[in-house]
């Protein structure tokens, strides 16, 4: 899981264990008609699409979603990926850097799974082309879990229930790959289309206030031009980008996986949905909350030698940022983060 995603991990290392546990390429990708009581496509939404080894059915879910809610994928068993990925909190956490095993702190901000099936890679520096690679990176990094999949996997066999629900799924043992293929079908079904501003879409022109409708014009319109890098039904264009938050970073960005001087402090958009729910902000959560980003914003930030040519000062006046606010905080899909499911 995404948790606070230390990227100090051996990359050589979780390519190859990967590939030792049959990795995907974009060509195994299918789309998949999973069962419509679990995974709900939102009006608008593209369908889901699941690895050709991976194929959705309820038994993989159910096991994937007993996976990402049990402490043993920890070395000590004290925390679980839902400990910094909080379904409350659109499967985020309220903390700039979540506590790892031994209360180790992480050095990224947990961002929200919301939609995470859809993104085309993971991490903020986007090293990781799939959801099955990504579940290694916090089971082994040292800040997280600090765990090993392989005795992960032993330990697991010697649970019937476990052993039971995996042969039920996938008709083989606990392995890594059984693994990291539940886990990754459980986090395809984190949908969330169904916000205030979904429905004032989908034709219900009184789902959003006047002061949320004239925050919507400005999030789309010129004067701000939000959507230009949070756009699309998921509220991201998956870009790297610098955002002029600081002027030095200790945190390289991309440039640690393209080992690139023009990708230094540049990370992937995040998508907007539940935003309201997923504050600290930032990669490392340096902003406390919303009528923060938007000052940044607002202000253009510092003048990184990398900072986006789209972020300017905006001049908003107060009533605009009080309209914007309004709007960003429309997205918050109260069914998401409320079903019944993850409980």
């Amino acid at each position: 899981m995404n948790r606070k995603v230390v990227i100090h991990f051996g990359f050589v290392i979780l390519m190859t264990t990967f590939l030792m546990f049959q990795s995907c390429t974009k060509e195994d990708l299918v789309i998949n008609q999973p069962s419509q009581s679990i995974l709900v496509i939102p009006e608008g939404f593209p369908e889901m699409i699941f690895p050709n080894d991976n194929q959705f059915s309820t038994e993989r879910w159910e096991l994937g979603k007993k996976l990402f809610f049990d402490p043993i994928l920890s070395i000590d068993s004290s925390i679980s990926c839902a400990s910094c990925h909080k379904p409350s909190l659109s499967f985020s956490d309220d903390v700039a850097l979540s506590s790892g095993v031994n209360s180790r702190s992480g050095v990224r901000n947990s961002p929200s799974l919301a939609n995470v099936g859809y993104h085309p890679y993971f991490l903020r520096e986007g090293g990781v082309p799939t959801l099955e690679m990504q579940v290694l990176v916090p089971i082994q990094e040292h800040n997280e879990f600090n765990h090993n999949i392989v005795e992960i996997s032993k330990q697991l066999q010697n649970i019937p229930e476990y052993v039971q629900m995996s042969v039920d799924a996938y008709d083989r043992n606990p392995d890594p790959f059984v693994i990291s293929r539940a886990i990754g079908v459980f986090e395809r079904s984190l949908i969330s289309g169904n916000s205030a501003f979904d429905k004032y879409q989908n034709g219900d022109m009184s789902a959003l206030n006047e002061s949320e409708k004239r925050g919507m014009n400005l999030f789309f319109g010129e004067k701000t031009n939000c959507s230009s890098c949070h756009g699309g039904f998921n509220f991201t264009d998956y870009s790297f980008q610098n955002n002029g938050l600081k002027l030095e970073y200790e945190d390289v960005g991309r440039m640690r996986f393209t080992n690139d001087s023009a990708d230094l402090a540049k990370f992937k958009v995040p998508s907007l949905r539940n935003v309201e729910l997923t504050a600290p902000y930032m990669h490392k959560g340096q902003i406390e909350d919303l009528e923060k980003v938007i000052d940044h914003y607002n202000s253009g930030g510092f003048n990184h030698r990398n900072k986006s040519i789209k972020i300017t000062p905006l001049n908003l006046s107060e009533i605009e940022k009080e309209d914007l606010l309004a709007f960003l905080k429309s997205l918050t899909d109260y069914e998401f983060i409320g079903n019944s499911k993850w409980n």
